[in-house]
Formats: structure tokens, sequence, C-alpha cells
């Protein structure tokens, strides 16, 4: 976490300097809204519900596993999911069809990289959500598309928003970028069809769901598991490492060190060249590394549980879209 990250969750730090450039922010941001909602700029609607999934603060939510859960439970009440996403960092400008034998993280990025490998969707990367939204429609059989982390590209319009709280850490500050690490302001809590906080309950919002960790798994063997009560490094480049130290230690891993790198970190080889293993990194980076792992590196897969309360609201508004979109 850089220092700017730590002071948005100080009560008195330093990025309070930067609250001119938030006020800016926040006169770009209600300008841009403004714009979708007069028309000016066009929200396009695909031939298909739609089902964002997203944060309006900066940082590590739990995001992926809630939407691993999402997809499987879309097909367990009989849709068939598709995934959206922008693929952070990469360098596309057309829509790709991930493709995990022959494409790397590198190439569509790491989360819709993992999200390919794990949820068995149909996953296509490209920072035109509307075009990204047509290409996967047009290239297969899905018939709800879920897109990731989208909350803010209202150029694609949708019929489900989800938005997803860190409890332990609230939002900082309540502060817009880069004073604080809002990308919307607390009212567009409000407007959400399911807002949810991870493991922490929170004040803001009614629903809490789970992060469970599970056994460690190495990167070059699955069904080489790590024991508990073992000694290890952890390695991590994601939005809130401090989350994965908690599930580091709440499956028994003790760290005698830890190398937190940026979020979305493009790892290397000799990134590792002083780093004592056995090594523990999230399931994110663990893509990202294993065409270069060692024997002795693991990852920590973590799965998510949505309590029933907001299954609940989600199975009638999967309802009214089946009906509406005549399924």
């Amino acid at each position: 976490m850089t220092s700017l990250e730590r002071s948005w969750y100080q009560p008195f730090g330093w990025s309070w300097l930067l609250l001119p450039l938030s006020l800016v922010f926040a006169l770009l941001s209600a300008s841009r809204r403004l714009l979708f909602k007069t028309g000016v700029l066009k929200s396009h609607r695909v031939a298909a519900p739609v089902l964002v999934i997203g944060n309006i603060s900066v940082g590590g939510t739990g995001k992926t596993p809630v939407t691993l859960w999402l997809c499987d439970y879309l097909r367990q009440q009989g849709w068939k999911p598709g995934i959206v996403s922008r693929g952070y960092g990469v360098k596309l400008q057309a829509p790709v069809l991930v493709d995990v034998q022959k494409d790397s993280p590198a190439t569509v990025g790491d989360e819709p990289y993992l999200l390919a490998s794990r949820s068995s969707c149909p996953v296509v990367v490209c920072p035109n959500r509307v075009a990204a939204a047509q290409f996967l429609l047009a290239h297969s059989d899905c018939n709800i598309i879920v897109s990731d982390d989208g909350l803010q590209h209202y150029a694609l319009a949708r019929d489900i928003e989800i938005i997803l709280l860190d409890g332990s850490r609230g939002l900082g500050n309540g502060l817009l970028l880069p004073a604080g690490p809002l990308r919307e302001g607390v009212w567009r809590l409000t407007q959400a069809d399911l807002v949810m906080s991870n493991s922490v309950k929170s004040p803001l919002t009614p629903f809490t769901f789970e992060l469970q960790p599970q056994s460690a798994r190495a990167l070059l063997n699955e069904q080489q598991h790590l024991a508990a009560g073992t000694a290890v490094t952890l390695v991590s480049g994601i939005g809130n490492p401090r989350r994965f130290t908690r599930s580091a230690a709440q499956m028994g891993y003790h760290s005698t060190a830890s190398h937190f790198f940026a979020d979305h970190y493009a790892f290397q080889a000799e990134d590792f060249a002083d780093v004592a293993g056995p090594l523990l990194m999230t399931e994110k980076d663990a893509v990202k590394c294993r065409s270069f792992a060692k024997s002795d590196w693991f990852y920590l897969p973590v799965s998510a549980r949505l309590p029933q309360a907001a299954q609940d609201v989600l199975a009638a508004k999967l309802t009214q879209l089946w009906s509406r979109y005549g399924l």
C-alpha cells in the first residue's frame, strides 16, 4: 500500500491536501453522469440482461470471488452467464474472447484470465464494455452478461447493480479521489440493487458476505497442499493485502516475511531472487507466476458465500429479468 493509500484511512492524513483536486474530480464525474442522464452521451442496451458488479472505492473488496460465486449461482438458476471485463493494463483495441490455452495474464489481464480459468464461462476483454458485450453475445450462447468492475462504465446499460464494500476498511475518509479512496460518493450506494460488505458488518449495508479461504495449493501441482502451521513468506500484488494476510492466518499459516507489490503488478522471475520459500500468494497473483514458479510456491484459494437474504433479493431481480427478456 502506498503512502497515499495509507493516508486515505487515517483521520487526518496528508491526502486532505489534495482536496482541491478531488473537487475537480467531483465536477467532472457529475458532469459525465449528467451527460448520460440527459442523453448527450448514450447508454447502449444489448440483447441480454446485464448485471454489473463493482466498487465505489479503490482497492480490493472480494469482487473476483463474488463474481465466481455469481456465475455458479446463475447457472444453478438456469441462466447461461458470460463475463465482460476491461482487462487492467492490457493493450487491446478490439474485443478478445479469452482462451486460457493460448492467452496469458499479460495479454488479457490477470483477473479476466483467472475468471476464464475458474468460471467455465466465456470471458471477453475490451476497454469498450458495449463492444465486449455485443461480441460476447455474438460468439457464445450466453443469455446474461456479468460486467466485472464496470460500475462507472455508464455507456453499457445495466439491469442489476451489485456494489461491494470492504467491511474492515470502510470508505476511509469519505473523500473522492485523489484525496480519498472513492470513485463516486456514498450517495451512489442508494442506487444499487444490492450492496454488501465483506466479512465484517458495515452500517452502510444490511448484507455481509463471507470470504472463505481454503488450504493452500502448489502452483505446479494442484493436488499438493500446504500443511497448516507452516511458516511462509507472503507475496501479493492486490488492492488489499491486509485481507490476504488475515486469510493466511485464518488457515494457520505463519508469516515470517511479506513482500507486497502494487495492485495488478506484473511479476517477473527476478522479483523473487532474494525471496525465501515456501511462498504463499493469492490466486490472482499465481496465474501470473506459474510459468516460472518453483515447487515450494503456493497460492491461497478464496471462495465467497452470500447470505440467504442477499440471495433472495438477487433471485427476485432475476425472476423479473427472465420475464422481461422473454427467456
